[in-house]
């Protein structure tokens, strides 16, 4: 395969079906990269002491993506030598132990696709218009993550 025909890519979906970790880390395996890192928000089953049922998530999709897009922009500046970078969220109902959000990057070398995949998933809970709401046994709450600009 010539380098040419493996141009970096970005591949951004925001669904309401089961999240696959399969299916995102295969989409950024490259024959010139030898790492490719994974992060994988899940439900957990309990938030400050309450049992959480389910997590439901909300999102504006457009705006959703074109920022998740510019995370993407971003990573490539900062890591010039990251190949491919996919991000998939999870809208809807999710299910404890189901994954939210995958994020996968490949790179040559592990240090850029680890530093990278840190960076796409603090920035997106940062700029991300996605919403959370943590769904317990008697009640709900919509959750603020402490990293968005919009909450100061």
């Amino acid at each position: 395969m010539e380098e040419s025909e493996d141009v970096p890519k970005d591949f951004i979906k925001l669904k309401s079906e089961k999240l696959s970790v399969d299916e995102v880390s295969e989409l950024v395996v490259s024959p010139y990269c030898g790492a490719v890192s994974l992060f994988i928000g899940t439900t957990r089953n309990n938030f400050e002491g309450k049992k959480v049922v389910h997590l439901e998530y909300e999102a504006y999709t457009s705006m959703a993506e074109t920022e998740i897009k510019k995370i993407c922009r971003d990573v490539r500046q900062k890591w010039p030598s990251v190949k491919h970078i996919a991000v998939h969220h999870r809208l809807g109902v999710v299910p404890i132990t189901e994954a939210s959000v995958i994020i996968a990057v490949s790179s040559p070398h592990r240090a850029e696709s680890l530093e990278a995949v840190m960076y796409c998933i603090n920035t997106l809970k940062a700029s991300v218009p996605i919403w959370k709401k943590e769904i317990y046994e008697n009640e709900y709450s919509w959750k603020e993550n402490k990293e968005c600009f919009w909450v100061n």
